[in-house]
């Protein structure tokens, strides 16, 4: 067993989607960058020529971690993480301002995002971390120090500011919950964010009585009286707190532009010219693809550069426009099918660390997969998340592949670890 080739034992399903899903993003990046001005395939001025480089270079980082024995992503870990967190802290040092974040490292002409890469650092710390046979998460104190794990990159990455990347991370909890973490830290981050929105829409007042309401047909249901009504009441009183702080939260902590486009989204302001702008040519763009689109490269909506950053994170209404409903479907159950496929393999892994890694891998795509498309079709604020191997960028094709591919060499390895 331990001599047979690491090709023998790969995941080719997994590699096959993976490598659809690249060619697929590589066409929509062409299309939407291509102009009557470019005169060759292969223009390396053009972002879909850039975008070519970082895919061959890509094949190379392939190579290099299947060659890498599996179980150096376990025992250098700690290490990986480590190294993730100091480059997040340079960037307030050495980091580079574009569009009003410091996300970047400029290396010549080149930029590197460091928070694509702490994805994969973050899933492996975790699953070390995880896989100690002493750790139980029904323990306040292993709890915590999980939570931690997750929170450094976190309180490192929101001041860039960069809170489309910070929701990733925070998505982690998900992993934690799958290996024992009590569910009430789900439900209550998950009652948290619709009193938010709520409180955002009606008066508070309103959202209290409606809360209240909940609480005492949930005292009224149970049996446990005696016990409930003094939960029941320290719970109103927390949410009753909560929501008379949304206000202050809203207008004192989130900038000028998370609020315009909260507003947009739940349609307590309209400025289709400005903050909304975006959002609305983006639906219009999907919208006018119908069934069966209006074929490649022959998008108006994107050959007009009427959808601003439609190589980045708004490449799905290429795929919308060009490929219609049928095509937009087919990406979507791809993705679906990738994240099935490592949840699948997961599930069968012989060691706990490649297990919790592979929740970790599943809970990143399935985050940013969801986030994007709900972000362009205009049912979750814009917060720039790229949409996994698709979107036009070397650090996040890169992110996205070392995060994977790390995987894939733990699941071919996985006949050595009886």
């Amino acid at each position: 067993m331990k001599n047979q080739s690491v090709s023998s034992n790969i995941d080719w399903i997994t590699v096959a989607i993976y490598t659809v899903l690249v060619v697929i993003g590589w066409m929509n990046i062409y299309s939407a960058d291509m102009t009557t001005n470019s005169e060759y395939y292969l223009d390396f001025n053009q972002n879909y020529g850039k975008q070519l480089i970082f895919i061959c270079l890509n094949v190379v980082l392939i190579i290099v971690i299947l060659t890498i024995d599996s179980k150096f992503y376990e025992k250098f870990s700690s290490v990986i993480f480590g190294a993730s967190l100091v480059l997040l802290l340079g960037l307030f040092v050495f980091g580079k301002t574009i569009a009003g974040q410091r996300c970047w490292y400029a290396i010549g002409s080149m930029t590197l995002q460091p928070s694509e890469f702490a994805k994969a650092a973050t899933a492996l710390a975790l699953a070390k971390y995880l896989s100690d046979s002493q750790v139980n998460l029904k323990n306040i104190k292993h709890q915590i120090l999980a939570l931690l794990i997750i929170a450094l990159p976190i309180l490192l990455i929101l001041p860039q500011p960069d809170p489309g990347s910070a929701l990733i991370f925070i998505m982690f909890i998900l992993v934690l919950n799958r290996e024992g973490l009590p569910s009430w830290y789900l439900w209550t981050g998950f009652i948290a964010a619709i009193l938010f929105v709520m409180t955002l829409v009606i008066k508070p007042q309103y959202v209290i009585l409606i809360a209240f309401i909940g609480i005492a047909l949930h005292y009224l249901k149970s049996r446990r009286i005696n016990r409930n009504i003094i939960a029941s009441t320290i719970v109103l009183v927390l949410m009753s707190g909560f929501v008379f702080s949304v206000d202050y939260v809203f207008e004192n902590v989130f900038k000028q532009h998370h609020r315009d486009r909260f507003n947009i989204l739940l349609g307590k302001d309209v400025d289709m010219d400005g903050i909304g702008y975006n959002t609305n040519q983006s639906e219009i763009a999907i919208g006018s693809g119908g069934w069966i689109g209006k074929g490649f490269l022959e998008g108006t909506q994107t050959k007009g550069n009427f959808v601003p950053e439609q190589h980045t994170d708004y490449i799905f209404t290429t795929v919308g426009e060009e490929w219609g409903f049928v095509g937009s479907l087919v990406l979507v159950l791809l993705f679906v099918g990738l994240i099935l496929r490592v949840l699948y393999l997961a599930e069968n892994q012989k060691t706990k660390f490649s297990r919790v890694y592979g929740y970790g891998v599943a809970a990143v795509l399935f985050t940013h997969f969801f986030v994007n498309i709900s972000m362009v079709v205009g049912i979750f604020p814009t917060i720039g998340v790229p949409l996994p191997f698709m979107s036009y960028g070397g650090s996040s094709l890169w992110g996205f592949t070392i995060l994977l591919f790390i995987f894939i060499k733990m699941d071919a390895n996985k006949v050595n670890e009886w």
